[in-house]
């Protein structure tokens, strides 16, 4: 299937098969303003995970609604909180984003559920995970994030400092196909999983044992602003191709068109590995429900009562 590539676009989900891809299912700054609605279905084919999801350990804080964990496949959603006063972005809303809004687009502060307005400033976290940052590798316009969610190796966010790594087409007219994700260690470790699980037909051997490294903006090579093709949950990961130079990354204006993709990189391979993001990419639920293991530092008895209430509201 051709990914197609439009002026606001993101890449859009396989139809049909899919391959069994799983289910669908701060401080302050600025991101960037160009326009761009994030929303979609990231169903990839398949409407399960086919028994593939599992927790992926994350700080546990009351920015997450003390949950420690985030589920590889997992659906999301619940109702958001806002985050208590004391802590972190105090005031803003946390959680409730689902896997049915986990695509943005190719443009930084995409993604956002119900905001067509592409930015990070001020905003909340529908996922739960901060968006990440360029650092120094992009103008002002992009790493303004850098001034409300801090440095790269900021291990404050959820699931810790930004990391990456690159996945290359082993297709021998597009050897050349090299893509790059970045974001926080936790998601970055598990996506690597899931993409040479499902994407191991078209994977070069060189990188299929890769681990996360830890992402350096400073740095003139990949991956880089420029290089973005499709942000995902809340402009928190971003999957870059090597080599693509997209102006309208650095432009203020809604109404650049981006730059086509070059010619004959392995399609397929980008498909692939945008839909397994689209479907892996670890989510949070969140919830209404006061946390058990907060509440039974207060005593047995609160605790016997909070589990009762856990388990009738199930």
């Amino acid at each position: 299937m051709r990914v197609p590539f439009f002026s606001k676009r993101r890449l859009e989900k396989r139809k049909g098969g899919g391959g069994g891809r799983g289910s669908s299912g701060g401080g302050s700054s600025s991101g960037g303003s160009r326009g761009g609605s994030s929303g979609g279905s990231s169903s990839g084919g398949s409407s399960s995970s086919g028994g593939r999801t599992k927790p992926v350990p994350i700080s546990s804080s009351p920015s997450t609604g003390g949950r420690s964990s985030a589920t590889v496949y997992g659906n999301g959603g619940g109702k958001a909180i806002t985050i208590p006063n004391g802590q972190l972005f105090a005031g803003r809303s946390a959680g409730g984003g689902t896997r049915n809004n986990i695509f943005g687009t190719s443009t930084y502060g995409s993604g956002y559920p119900g905001l067509a307005t592409a930015s990070v400033r001020g905003r909340g976290f529908p996922f739960f995970f901060w968006p990440l940052v360029w650092g120094t590798a992009a103008t002002t316009l992009v790493i303004d994030g850098n001034n409300e969610y801090g440095s790269p190796d900021n291990s404050s966010r959820p699931g810790g400092q930004l990391t990456t790594t690159p996945f290359t087409s082993n297709n021998g007219s597009a050897s050349s196909t090299t893509l790059r994700l970045v974001a926080d260690n936790a998601t970055t470790s598990a996506l690597i999983t899931a993409v040479n699980a499902n994407c191991s037909s078209s994977i070069s051997s060189n990188t299929t044992n890769l681990t996360a490294q830890a992402f350096n903006p400073s740095s003139s090579s990949p991956p880089r602003p420029e290089e973005a093709v499709q942000y995902y949950r809340a402009s928190s990961v971003v999957l870059t191709l090597d080599g693509y130079n997209n102006t309208a990354a650095f432009t203020n204006d809604s109404s650049a068109s981006n730059t086509p993709l070059p010619s004959g990189i392995d399609l397929n391979f980008l498909d692939c590995v945008n839909q397994t993001v689209g479907a892996a990419v670890p989510l949070i639920s969140s919830s209404s429900r006061i946390h058990a293991d907060l509440m039974c530092a207060f005593g047995p008895l609160n605790c016997v009562w909070v589990v009762l209430m856990f388990l009738f509201m199930l």
